[in-house]
């Protein structure tokens, strides 16, 4: 039976006749054997393998980067540094050849490059590293939720309602492109489409998220969604998961404390998993990340108001590009000076002006800002955004009129405020942002198996 080099690795014994298989990172030669660096994915070392070059001498001509094989032989002690035991093969078997334009050969390649080939990208070391944290952050938050009683919600990819009223949503349709049909006022019927109304890629899963939350209690939704903005920044994708819980009987309050322990679980199974990969992000690519997500993962999480905040800001108006004033939304280089220039760690930042908020965030008291928090990082900037909701109908339904968004969209949103209505909160963390930020990768492409993004849909 074939074993993963992981548990080669971690467990292998000294004499034990073992079979491996995996890919050849690489291989060199002296004049009496062979050595060759095996991997199969399970960890981010390599097992090595000494081959006798006086018997194997037909098949070394074969073995060249990126060959598929498998081993058997017995366990020795390892002369080389770090690590215990090495594989002495008596049989190797080719299960996979490699033509000579192999792209991956044992160099340092670009990370542009490597997108333009991510069928063969996840070899890589970086890559391998990366979707193996990725796996272990995905696990960490079911974990996390399924130990706290949240019943997990797999929310709908198709809807016919727009969560974030942004209007940049990817279009659902059976409509010939050629055959559009119209009524009598030349618009198009989308009566007469699939779903008999106008149907789009999901923004957001929160809106269900709601129902079960008002009916099960607490849940959270972890699946794909999708923007269509026509971004080609390194912080945007077309198609990315979130995760977003909702908290029955809820306020703000509520919804922080359970962001902040959420974050750090994640930072501590990153920590306390991560093992070689971590290792690897902190050397080559972000120095110092280990010791920052430690610092992070026990550091207190600040809260300051939207009002408060912008006071800050304005004390250094001239350190910014777009300057700050009551009213408008935070950009990137304002989350980070608050991060990193005035509270040097994590910081919520609570109670927004209303009219830069979705409409289905709760109205405070003042009726000028809305119950509403995000999470900023230091580095990235915003992490995680929530809100408590709004539960009280009238104000539910002048928040969807002003917005000027369709009310008859909401017909079943609105009951829920209705029959039974409760206060309740939720937030959203973008997956891909928390794996950057974990992993130190600075573009976000990179940190998803196969990015969508403007012009890029080839896998």
């Amino acid at each position: 039976m074939t074993i993963r080099i992981k548990e080669i690795l971690e467990n292998g014994k000294v004499g034990e006749l073992i079979s491996a298989s995996g890919w050849i990172r690489t291989r060199r030669d002296s004049k009496t054997v062979t050595f060759i660096e095996l991997n199969d994915g399970s960890c981010f070392k390599n097992l090595q393998v000494t081959l006798d070059a006086s018997n194997h001498s037909e098949i070394l001509s074969a073995l060249g980067t990126g060959t598929s094989v498998t081993v058997m032989g017995n366990l020795v002690q390892s002369p080389a540094a770090g690590q215990a035991v090495e594989l002495a093969g008596d049989t190797v078997k080719i299960i996979g050849s490699v033509e000579s334009d192999y792209p991956l050969q044992k160099k340092r390649h670009s990370f542009e490059f490597l997108r333009e080939i991510a069928h063969l990208r996840p070899r890589a070391n970086t890559f391998g590293a990366v979707f193996r944290m990725r796996n272990i952050l995905s696990f960490a938050v079911h974990e996390f939720f399924q130990s706290r009683g949240y019943v997990y919600l797999n929310s709908p990819i198709i809807t016919t309602s727009d969560c974030e009223g942004a209007g940049e949503m990817f279009r659902v349709s059976c409509f010939d492109p050629e055959k559009i049909p119209r009524n009598d006022k030349n618009e198009i019927d989308w009566s007469r489409d699939f779903f008999g109304k106008a149907a789009s890629l999901t923004v957001s899963g929160q809106l269900e998220a709601e129902i079960f939350a008002t009916s099960l209690g607490n849940c959270y939704t972890f699946g794909p969604t999708f923007r269509a903005e026509n971004s080609n920044t390194s912080r945007h994708l077309a198609e990315f998961w979130m995760i977003e819980p909702e908290i029955a009987f809820a306020d703000l309050k509520e919804d922080m404390n359970v962001a902040e322990d959420f974050v750090r679980y994640l930072f501590k199974a990153a920590l306390s998993r991560g093992g070689d990969d971590l290792d690897f992000f902190d050397d080559r690519i972000e120095k110092g990340l280990k010791a920052n997500l430690e610092r992070l993962a026990d550091a207190p999480f600040e809260r300051i108001t939207y009002t408060d905040a912008m006071t800050e800001l304005e004390k250094h108006a001239d350190s910014f590009e777009f300057k700050p004033s009551w009213g408008i939304d935070l950009q990137s280089e304002h989350e980070r000076f608050i991060t990193e220039k005035i509270f040097n760690g994590p910081v919520f930042v609570t109670d927004y002006p209303k009219d830069i908020k979705a409409f289905y965030m709760r109205l405070n008291e003042d009726e000028k800002t809305v119950a509403a928090m995000d999470l900023l990082m230091p580095r990235v900037g915003e992490i995680i955004g929530g809100s408590q909701r709004e539960e009280r109908y009238n104000v539910l339904v002048d928040k969807i009129k002003t917005m000027g968004l369709n009310i008859e969209d909401y017909w079943w949103y609105l009951d829920l405020r209705k029959y039974g209505t409760i206060p309740h909160a939720g937030f959203g963390l973008g997956f891909e942002r928390m794996v950057q930020f974990v992993t130190g990768m600075s573009n976000i492409r990179d940190v998803i198996p196969f990015p969508r993004a403007p012009k890029l849909a080839d896998f």
